[in-house]
This record gives structure tokens, C-alpha cells and sequence, in this order.
């Protein structure tokens, strides 16, 4: 038993001693907590059959009232009462359901505090090259596709990183191939393969002919179309430069009836969906929707066909927002199911494809310090038009410069208008963040919705782009913000990496590579900080607190039910936790079939 482990153990024993003491004395209400539940009557006024309760489990609460707990009840979508199995089993009625846990631990419902719910989908449509080591085993994926793909229709996929491969592909420019392989793999094919950030695409020769790529072709503002010594495309588009050949698909592609359409929307939002519940995750916090998708998003939630909820950031341009924002500020539709409350925008790329911006050169790349996605100009009319709403701001920014030019503009617009208060503004990813702007975050009160399993994801090519000063002092400085007073929200970026939780609360407290080895792990979580960043601090991000991230009496019943308890066991057996069911407002939508619940 380690040392945490018998901390924890104590603890329960002693909240529950101290429970049979009150008892004893006479006291009024078995569970205070109970009168929070129902702020207007006293513990005697509620009908005490629940609908469902779970018994003898570790109860992690993250809610400091609530030190350590064995039991739930739950009645419609919230939880009526957290305690000791005593207390707990007066709330079993006739109907009842009773989960027996046999001590295995339950957590708040994990929110996502970043992620593309869409593409998450639609990733499991495509092709997946995470599972490429080398350049020549993406294209042999490719050519495989390519056999049983119709001539000329599309091939799409999505995960390689040239930095992840066994060894450098040749030819390459910057390291990154050139398109030769998948032009000869798929010759009567356009090909598209995405890169694993999101932030570069390669496209095969028939791909570029659609779209018109040339020597001429110049880069787009935002985007770099990458080319060889002589001039000619390598076949890697960086940034906003993919908008060429995007649109070529588009002009080449059958357009599609509003019934394809349709099922095509619904079954990637199946498939996100079914992701999000088998690994625990309740909430989820889209990065990036258009007006469309969130009216359909809309219709499901108003016809209780969401099963996940969503908080969505809007992504249309500034000319859309300044005519429709105010049309799109919606709190909780559907039962709790949508929250539109956010726009988000775009100030660098990524670290992993030099689109980062920052504030010296790259030192694998000392021609470039990255790119600027969106003119500062631009972010600052959102922040205009955010302040004017009510809505959150959410911005892209991995390098250090572009945290510091996106903190800037918040500081300003808070300055400007300093009856707004509260804001809680948000630094999606804050990869590279330079000492000198840490502090900043706590002081402005911006959270940073950070990916922790990006840090072991991309530790490989780091200190390669950054340095090792660089690196240590500023990448994915989770602990210099925590301490600095800032809130730190977790997640997985999906589906740039696995929608794992578990994966990322590893990465916040271990900070391991796949070979063992810790990257800087001074900037460690403890394990209560991982587990309230993917929990409390996410709820909190969204303005969601008093409704979700922890097991209160009063909030929505979004449990999870584990087979271990992740803030106590000994860190190799983290990997290991198994989520073995998850349960959304009072419901059990998942729950593995081996479980023994």
C-alpha cells in the first residue's frame, strides 16, 4: 500500500467515524450536504426515494465539503445525496436501481476542455496514418486504398507527423516528404493526407492539378504552400494554404443531397459520441463550429437526441458575427445538452509543422519563426464583438509570441471596458508560453485550456524547434501558470490525439514519453490537479461550475465509474485504468460488458 494510498484510507475512515459521532449527538440532518441539494427546504421536505444510487465505492467528490464518500443517490438528472452506505441506503426505494461498486472508484463525468467534435467523427471515416512508422508505410496505406477506391474519387487521410516516423523520409524539404511516393501510389486518385496537428496537409500530383498549383501559385495570407529548391510544390501545405486545395475538392466532388448530407453529419456525430462516452468523457468543449452545425446541434438537443453535452465555440468570420452573433447565445438547450457562449480564432499554427509563432527563430528552422494565422487587427475586433455579446473568446496560440500578442488584446479589451468582469477568456493550448507572460494568465484571469498529452506527444521534437532553455523555462508549463494562480484546463485535441482521459491525467502528473523518459517534469500536476482539470476547472472554463465537475448534491448526475482510483495507485498502473461505466444525467450510457456492476 503506498504512502497516498493509506493517507486516503485514513481519511475515509475518519469522515466517516466523525458522520456516526453526529449521529450519535443528536444530530439534525444526516447529510448536510443534503440542504444543498435543496436550497429552499430542509433534508425532512425530500421524498427520500432515489432512482438510482451507488453503493460501497471510493466516491472522489473533487468538492473539498466533501472530503470521502462510499455512496451516491441520484433522482431524475442531479445527485440528491453523497455519503457513507448507511446514510445513502435510506434513499433506496422500490424502484430503485442499486449499483454495487465493490470499492471501485467514481469520478465526476470528465469534460473535455478541447476538441473537435465533428472531426472526431469524421477521423473514423478516413484514413489513419497514426499508425504509419515511416513515409513508405503511409504510402503503402495509400496505394491499399487506392485499389478498392473508384478512379478519381478522393482519398483522405489523417495522423502522420514527420517527426514520429523511424527515420526521415528522402526526399524531404525541412524534413517534411515531398509527394512523389503518393503520387505514384495513387496516380488516379487526388489524394489528401492531414497532417496529425491539423495544421499542414500533403496532396498527391492529381490532387494539385485540380487545384490549379504552380510555380506561380502564390501562398495564401496564413499559409505556406512549401517548395524544393527550384520552385515547385513539394506537395505540403501549411496553415491556410490547405484552403486551395480544399476548394479543388469541393468543385470536384458530386455535390451532395441534403439527405447524404444529413447522414453523414449523423454518423460522425454517432461515432464522436460512442468515443466520448467509452472513455468517461460527459462534456465535451468543440472547438470550432459553424452556424450551421450548431443549428443542427440545436434541432438534436431540443429533440433529446445529443448524448453528449457540448459547449461550442463559434468559428465564422467576423463579417458573419457582427450580423448573426447575437442570435447564437445559448445556455443549456436541451436539458444542459448545448451552450454556445464562445468564438474562437486562430493566432499561430503548430509547433509541430513551424507554424507556431514565435518570438526568436526555430533552431531547426532559423529562416522562420512561424505564422501568423490571424492579423492582430482582426482578433481585436472579435474581442469587440465578444465583449459586446457576452461571449467568451477562445484563441489558438502555441508559440510564445502569439500568447503574448493574444494576451495583449485581452488586456486591452478588459482595460477598455472595466465593468466587465468575470470574463474567463481562454488560451486554447498555450504550448510555449515565455516566463515572462506566465503570470499574466492568473493576473487577467485567462485560462489556459492546455493538452497535456501533447507535452509526451510532442516532447521528441521540442527542444529540436525550441532549444533546451527555451523548452524547459516555457513548453507546456502547466505548474508556472498553476502556481501562478492560473486555471488550467486538460483535454486531448482529439482527434490530433486519442479522446483518452486517462491518457492525458498521465502525462499531467508523469510527464513520460512512450520510452519512459520524464520531458522536464518539474511542470508536473499533482493528481488532484490533473483530476480537477479534466473535471471542476473545466466546468469552470465554461462557466458550468454550479452545474457540473463534482459529485454535489444539486449538480447533474455525470459520474464515471473506474476500476481503480487513479489519485492513489501506483503510477505504472495509471495506463491501466479502465473506465467501466459512464453515466450521463442519472443514465448509464455506457458500460463495459465485463465490468461486474
Amino acid at each position: 500500500m503506498t504512502l497516498d494510498s493509506l493517507f486516503s484510507k485514513t481519511a475515509c475512515a475518519l469522515d466517516l467515524l466523525a458522520r456516526v459521532l453526529r449521529l450519535i449527538a443528536g444530530a439534525v440532518c444526516l447529510l448536510p450536504v443534503l440542504i444543498i441539494a435543496s436550497s429552499q427546504c430542509d433534508a425532512a421536505t425530500i421524498d427520500p426515494a432515489a432512482e438510482l444510487v451507488l453503493l460501497g465505492g471510493n466516491v472522489v467528490t473533487v468538492d473539498d465539503r466533501i472530503a470521502c464518500a462510499e455512496a451516491i443517490a441520484v433522482r431524475g438528472e442531479r445527485i440528491v445525496a453523497v455519503g457513507g452506505n448507511h446514510e445513502i441506503r435510506r434513499l433506496i426505494g422500490q424502484g430503485t436501481r442499486v449499483m454495487v461498486l465493490d470499492g471501485k472508484t467514481v469520478v465526476p463525468g470528465l469534460i473535455e476542455g478541447h476538441a473537435h467534435f465533428l472531426e472526431l467523427g469524421r477521423s473514423k471515416k478516413i484514413l489513419d496514418l497514426t499508425v504509419a512508422k515511416s513515409w513508405e508505410e503511409v504510402a503503402a496505406i495509400v496505394r491499399e486504398a487506392a485499389g478498392r477506391t473508384p478512379h478519381g474519387c478522393w482519398i483522405t487521410g489523417r495522423g502522420w507527423h514527420q517527426d514520429k516516423w523511424s527515420r526521415m523520409p528522402e526526399p524531404n524539404v525541412e524534413g517534411y516528404p515531398t509527394h512523389e511516393l503518393i503520387s505514384r501510389a495513387a496516380p488516379d486518385h487526388p489524394v489528401l493526407l492531414t497532417h496529425a496537428s491539423g495544421h499542414a496537409t500533403l496532396a498527391n500530383s492529381r490532387a494539385m492539378e485540380l487545384a490549379n498549383v504552380t510555380a506561380e501559385t502564390r501562398d495564401p495570407p496564413g499559409g505556406e504552400v512549401l517548395r524544393d529548391a527550384q520552385g515547385h510544390a513539394t506537395g505540403v501545405f501549411r496553415e491556410k494554404a490547405a484552403s486551395l486545395l480544399l476548394a479543388a475538392r469541393g468543385r470536384d466532388e458530386r455535390p451532395k443531397s441534403d439527405r447524404d448530407r444529413i447522414a453523414e453529419l449523423d454518423e460522425s456525430i454517432r461515432l464522436a459520441t460512442a468515443e466520448c462516452l467509452r472513455h468517461g468523457v460527459t462534456s465535451f468543449h468543440d472547438a470550432g463550429a459553424s452556424l450551421a452545425t450548431i443549428d443542427y446541434y440545436r434541432r438534436l438537443a431540443e429533440d433529446g437526441r445529443l448524448e453528449v453535452r457540448l459547449w461550442v465555440m463559434i468559428g465564422e468570420p467576423n463579417r458573419v458575427l457582427q450580423q448573426r452573433l447575437s442570435e447564437y447565445r445559448i445556455l443549456g438547450a436541451g436539458n444542459h445538452h448545448l451552450t454556445v457562449r464562445a468564438i474562437k480564432r486562430f493566432m499561430d499554427g503548430a509547433l509541430g509543422t513551424h507554424g507556431a509563432w514565435l518570438l526568436a527563430p526555430y533552431c531547426d528552422l532559423p529562416s522562420s519563426c512561424g505564422l501568423n494565422v490571424t492579423p492582430p487587427p482582426s482578433l481585436r475586433e472579435t474581442a469587440q464583438l465578444a465583449i459586446k455579446h457576452d461571449f467568451q473568446l477562445a484563441t489558438h496560440a502555441i508559440g510564445d509570441r502569439a500568447n503574448r500578442e493574444t494576451l495583449d488584446i485581452y488586456a486591452a479589451a478588459f482595460r477598455a471596458h472595466p465593468h466587465k468582469k468575470d470574463l474567463r477568456w481562454r488560451i486554447e493550448h498555450a504550448q510555449h508560453v515565455d516566463p515572462a507572460d506566465a503570470p499574466r494568465f492568473g493576473r487577467l484571469g485567462v485560462v489556459a485550456a492546455m493538452q497535456a498529452v501533447h507535452a509526451t506527444s510532442d516532447a521528441p521534437f521540442v527542444v529540436e524547434r525550441l532549444d533546451s532553455k527555451r523548452a524547459e523555462e516555457g513548453a507546456y508549463a502547466w505548474r508556472t501558470l498553476l502556481d501562478a494562480g492560473g486555471v488550467v484546463v486538460n483535454g486531448s485535441d482529439a482527434p490530433v490525439e486519442r479522446i483518452d482521459p486517462i491518457a492525458s491525467f498521465y502525462a499531467s502528473v508523469t510527464r513520460k514519453q512512450a520510452d519512459g523518459a520524464a520531458f522536464f517534469p518539474g511542470q508536473s500536476m499533482t493528481r488532484r490537479e490533473a483530476l480537477r482539470s479534466y473535471t471542476l476547472a473545466a466546468a469552470y472554463a465554461a462557466f458550468e461550475e454550479d452545474l457540473k465537475g463534482s459529485i454535489t448534491p444539486g449538480k447533474l448526475a455525470d459520474l464515471v465509474i473506474l476500476d481503480r482510483d487513479i489519485t492513489t495507485v501506483p503510477e505504472e498502473e495509471i495506463l491501466d485504468t479502465r473506465v467501466l461505466a459512464t453515466i450521463l444525467g442519472g443514465r448509464i450510457v455506457f458500460e463495459r460488458q465485463d465490468s461486474g456492476l
